[in-house]
């Protein structure tokens, strides 16, 4: 199974209780980058790809702070394929590659991506990238994105997985704070939103 995320931004204060970028209702820091843990474990397993588009903390690039986020990467289920955001500094990528780990089923836990790839699902093509990428309207072309925290780009071939991201609001069931979205909710979340915004035509 494929998932999909973005703007976890663990260890970052500042978000908390600050509505201008996020809506993150948190005792703690800790508690936030806990219940993110919590949640993604909670339907990810080792077999499962996770595509995080970018930002995975905020921190400054001392080797403390590297482990404090390692320690937090390596507690979340399945392979990471990391796609770099505005937040993401080299000196993490590095450091979180060069203690990679190998899965149960060979495959390394940590993969990066500098700026975006293009993967085939479901008939579609998803331009996985961090910041929103305009692609024009097409049948079975979208840009799955994430940065823009809880604001959603106005275009149904725009869908924003960020965990604050506005076009979560497209599920008929919520997802609990930081679950990263399966395939399968992507594609009832397209669905909606290209219905949403055909009755505005």
């Amino acid at each position: 199974m494929k998932y999909f995320t973005a703007d976890t931004h663990f260890f970052h204060k500042e978000l908390i209780h600050d509505t201008r970028f996020a809506n993150r209702m948190f005792f703690s820091v800790n508690d936030m980058n806990n219940t993110i843990v919590e949640n993604w474990n909670s339907v990810v397993n080792d077999n499962d790809t996770v595509y995080h588009l970018g930002d995975i903390a905020l921190i400054n690039s001392k080797k403390e702070d590297l482990k404090r986020v390692l320690e937090i990467l390596k507690k979340l289920k399945g392979q990471i394929v990391f796609l770099k955001g505005n937040h993401d500094s080299r000196a993490l990528f590095k450091f979180i590659d060069k203690n990679n780990v190998i899965l149960p089923d060979g495959r390394m836990k940590f993969t990066f991506i500098d700026v975006g790839l293009i993967l085939k699902l479901n008939h579609y093509q998803l331009f996985l990238t961090h910041y929103p990428l305009l692609v024009g309207p097409s049948k079975n072309r979208v840009n799955v994105h994430g940065h823009i925290h809880h604001s959603s780009v106005n275009s149904p071939w725009n869908i924003n997985v960020g965990v604050d991201s506005a076009d979560i609001d497209y599920l008929i069931n919520k997802l609990p704070f930081g679950t990263p979205i399966s395939e399968k909710n992507l594609f009832k979340i397209i669905e909606a939103k290209l219905i949403d915004h055909k009755k505005r035509w």
